[in-house]
């Protein structure tokens, strides 16, 4: 999967925005105001992506290519190498994995909200 997918698939879900928080070349996604995906916009050679921690040990003894999230919780977070083979829509669905988490991980009020305002647009 190639860095204008993985942009694309990300800025088309709702009340996505995007960052960088950590230097120029490190772009984050985030929901809220808080991050589901990281992928070096200079080098995109692999994802961080939160993930259930059962789900990412499944991933991880699954596919060579998935890894405990480099430079994040380990438990929590899960680092894609998009060369490594793993199938598109694996990829996909772990980004809405990781996207639905964290919307789910705001407060109901800021959850409510985001869905208003998604309605009134």
């Amino acid at each position: 999967m190639n860095f204008e997918s993985i942009y694309s698939h990300c800025i088309s879900k709702p009340h996505v925005h995007e960052d960088y928080p950590f230097d120029k070349t490190t772009l984050v996604f985030k929901v809220g105001a808080k991050m589901f995906l990281l992928i070096d916009s200079f080098n995109p050679v692999s994802i961080n992506v939160k993930c259930n921690p059962e789900k990412a040990i499944e991933l991880r003894e699954q596919f060579d290519g998935i890894k405990p999230g480099f430079h994040m919780n380990k438990k929590h977070w899960i680092t894609i190498d998009l060369f490594a083979g793993i199938p598109e829509n694996t990829v996909l669905e772990c980004i809405n994995h990781s996207y639905d988490l964290v919307f789910k991980s705001l407060s109901k009020k800021l959850q409510e909200q985001l869905v208003q305002d998604l309605a009134k647009n």
